[in-house]
């Protein structure tokens, strides 16, 4: 029953591993929990306690989508950076209603299944230079690790300099410096869970020091009504509507096939050739998430990055991601308890994981300039500019225009500089 419905074979998999592995994706990325519904609460009409409950249901339903349908490990959710272009570009910044946003995101999700289902997302993913995937891996491994530092205020920001190291003998800096030395030791030593048990003892630590706030433990889930398919279709055939559908679009796109391929690489997931089995049916997955998501009444929900921490112990099929799934139905009544888990307490994880993730970047050839130099680009752009989809996008434009300058048209593809004019006009006109 195991293997039909989530791939799990007895032979190479366990169960208990896959469980331990899911509830570690999830409390990586369980911050989304508290982000969203603080972040959307900016904008009159959408209750926080609303933006809690559909967070988390989108969530379920993407990550069931992802555990029946492509039996991977990964954890879906409302995105970061696509909630924060939802409410202070188009929003806060453009001046359009979150009905008009929720339109947005909507539409983008039924463009998507579209893509699926006429393989264009597939694809796309296949045109990707086999250097530039090893690059991605690497790419994402710094983002993550940057994110968890800045969770933990291990980095924090700085006019002069953009960027500089925070407090490290006090705080929460310092909870994660205690937790990254427990989860580092407890994973040099092979100890099967280390990075849950990691964020465990993380969080207890916390108490003494004034940074864990227990928040209680039960609490029962707040209606949606207020937002549930609310959307504005006299406004759909707009040039407005027309520009915020195409960013929402470009960003989910590749910053979904960037989590796919560095998650999948690093994970020993790819056959030979370097694809990633059930690519179609992880898109479409991806797809329902965002169209029921924005039902719902939230932002686009897309493939987390940080499904490589339950990757990262040992996950491998959909079972993981049913287990991700579980824990976020969980946390419909326990909210408060799994609340109370401070970023200080999964950022050593995230580091942790980032660092693994760099191990694709042995691969990439730095012999040839043509191969290293866009590869280079795309893995220092992705946490420099704080976006998967950027340095993916910039990494394809160098990778076309270094290889034609230099007269290697036979390591170019049709589908290539389809891909790069596309990427030079949405710069241009985006």
């Amino acid at each position: 029953m195991l293997n039909k419905l989530f791939g799990f074979d007895p032979q190479k998999h366990n169960v208990r591993t896959e469980i331990v592995a899911g509830i570690t994706t999830f409390l990586t990325m369980s911050y989304i929990l508290a982000v969203n519904p603080g972040m959307f609460a900016l904008l009159e009409g959408m209750p926080a306690g609303a933006v809690f409950t559909t967070t988390a249901l989108a969530a379920i339903i993407g990550t069931l989508s992802m555990a029946f349908l492509a039996k991977l490990p990964f954890g879906l959710a409302p995105g970061m950076g696509l909630n924060a272009f939802f409410v202070f570009s188009v929003c806060l910044g453009m001046g359009y209603s979150w009905q008009f946003a929720l339109t947005a995101v909507f539409i983008e999700g039924i463009l998507f299944i579209l893509m699926t289902l006429t393989n264009i997302r597939e694809a796309i993913v296949n045109a990707i230079p086999k250097n530039l995937r090893y690059a991605i891996g690497g790419g994402i491994g710094l983002f993550i690790a940057f994110i968890g530092m800045q969770n933990a205020g291990i980095i924090v920001n700085d006019d002069a300099t953009l960027v500089a190291l925070g407090d490290i003998t006090s705080g929460s800096a310092l909870l994660a410096i205690i937790g990254l030395v427990i989860t580092g030791v407890l994973f040099a030593l092979n100890v099967k869970g280390a990075m849950l048990i990691g964020i465990l003892a993380t969080t207890l630590i916390g108490i003494p020091m004034g940074i864990t706030e227990f928040r209680g433990v039960v609490s029962m889930p707040e209606s949606i009504e207020p937002i549930f398919f609310k959307f504005e279709w006299d406004k759909i055939f707009t040039l407005d509507m027309l520009v915020v559908v195409f960013t929402f679009l470009f960003i989910d796109m590749f910053d979904t096939v960037g989590t796919l391929i560095g998650v999948s690489t690093k994970a020993k997931m790819v056959d030979e050739k370097g694809n990633i089995p059930r690519l179609k049916q992880a898109f479409m997955a991806d797809s329902i998430a965002t169209t029921v998501g924005a039902v719902l009444g939230t932002s686009t929900t897309t493939t987390y990055v940080e499904s490589a921490s339950g990757v990262a112990q040992g996950g491998r099929t959909g079972l993981t991601a049913f287990s991700v799934a579980v824990c976020f139905a969980v946390a419909l009544f326990f909210s408060p308890l799994f609340l109370s888990v401070p970023g200080a307490a999964t950022a050593p994880v995230l580091i942790l994981v980032g660092m693994l993730m760099m191990e694709p970047v042995r691969n990439i050839d730095f012999d040839d300039a043509t191969e290293a130099i866009p590869s280079f680009i795309c893995l220092i752009m992705m946490p420099l500019a704080y976006s998967i989809s950027a340095g993916i996008l910039l990494g394809m434009i160098a990778y076309v225009v270094i290889n034609m300058i230099c007269g290697k048209f036979n390591k170019l593809t049709p589908m290539m500089y389809i891909l790069a004019v596309l990427f030079v006009l949405k710069y241009i006109f985006i």
